[in-house]
Formats: C-alpha cells, structure tokens, sequence
C-alpha cells in the first residue's frame, strides 16, 4: 500500500470546503451513508478549510476553488506546505470544465479535480482513489486543460534541465504517468512487476520534488514528455 494512504481498516476521514452551504450539506448527506468514508468537518471559506485541516488531519480535502478569504488555491498551497499535513490529499471542485485555475491548483499540491456536477459513484471512487494515493484527474477534461494551459507555459520551462536529473527508464516511467496509467499498467507496457514500477515512480516525484502524481501528470505535459494529442 502506498505510504500516503490511510490505513486499510480505518474509515476515510473528508473534509468539506465549499462556500455554498447546499453544496456541502449534499456532499455529507451522500457521504454519512457511504460505509467506510466519514465527514470530519466543514469550511465556508478558504482560511477556515487551512484551519479545520490541522485540527481535524483528514485523508481527503473536498475543496472549492471559488471561495473568500483564501481561494482553493491558496488554501492548497497553505495545507501542502504545513508539516503534520503531508499525508492530506485535496481533490479541486470546479464548476466549469474551462476553470483554469485547476492548474495552479495542481501546481500548489492538489491530487485532483473533479466537476461539481459529477455523479455520486464518481465522486466516492474520486475519494477513494485519492485517499490510496493516486492522482484523480477527472478523464473528460484532463488531457485538453493541462495540454491548453501547459502550451502556453512550455516556452518558459527549460525541459532538458528539469529532466537532467531523471534516468531514461525513470522518464519513460514519467511519460506513462502523464497518460494515465496506473502502476500495474506502467509495469505490464515496460515489462516490470508493478512493485518496480511503484519505486520508479517515486524516485521520480523525489528528484522533481513533485508531491504526488498529479504533479508528476503536469511535469509529463510542461517538459513535453506528453503532448496533449498522445
């Protein structure tokens, strides 16, 4: 299991962060009857979500971009970068699929995003897949807003000297992550047992200083590992 995870027996503990009280009063309706997931508080701007996150130390942050005080944004970085809340994951709520502060949001230590409109299995499998340790990029918009906005960027990013660092397994490995593919997926399409491909994967988030794998889905797109077409 991966270390960022919280354990097997041990209910998913989510914090709720969402300025529209309608909003969050559905997600915990949904989720207090969800077995094995449990809602450990709620914030209605983006200050009291940074607060509510040290005092609860949830597995997952729901967190609303659009919020005052501190944006979604913010508030990410703020919880990212907090000792003790490293093991927090922040899976991005966004109302529209054009929102592109999505991306900043993933710069600033989120694992994630999901559309607000987003059915209840969606969201629960979102929850879980974040909580384990993966990277939750919602599929029908990933590909065209990283590839919009990273085009943008890319004539900023000196690819070669980012990437120094990596071996070639290890940036094939980052390349394979950037499309999407699990552990198991990364080790069946270069021959490796998934255990092999786990180690990969992390010596890559280490040398890039990436906190998880969404940020590593960002590095394959910015450094043109991945073009928004593959």
């Amino acid at each position: 299991m991966n270390a960022s995870a919280a354990p097997e027996d041990a209910p998913i503990r989510v914090l709720l962060a969402d300025d529209e009280g309608l909003v969050r009063s559905g997600f915990k309706v949904l989720l207090d009857l969800e077995e094995g997931i449990t809602v450990v508080g709620e914030a209605t701007n983006g200050a009291e979500a940074v607060e509510r996150a040290r005092a609860t130390r949830p597995d997952v942050v729901l967190m609303d971009i659009r919020m005052p005080k501190l944006d979604g944004i913010q508030a990410t970085a703020r919880i990212a970068g907090t000792r003790g809340l490293e093991r927090v994951r922040i899976i991005i709520l966004t109302t529209y699929d054009t929102d592109e502060y999505v991306f900043d949001a993933l710069q600033a230590g989120a694992s994630g995003f999901l559309l607000k409109d987003a059915g209840p299995a969606e969201l629960l499998h979102a929850i879980r897949v974040v909580a384990a340790g993966e990277a939750l990029l919602a599929p029908r918009i990933t590909r065209r807003l990283i590839g919009q906005l990273t085009a943008r960027r890319r004539a900023a990013t000196v690819a070669e000297d980012r990437l120094a660092v990596l071996t070639e397994r290890e940036r094939e490995v980052v390349a394979l992550v950037g499309r999407g593919l699990s552990n198991h997926e990364i080790g069946a399409e270069l021959f490796l047992s998934p255990a092999t491909a786990r180690t990969h994967v992390s010596r890559a988030m280490a040398k890039l200083g990436a906190r998880d794998r969404a940020q590593l889905v960002v590095v394959a797109y910015e450094t043109g590992l991945v073009s928004p077409g593959t």
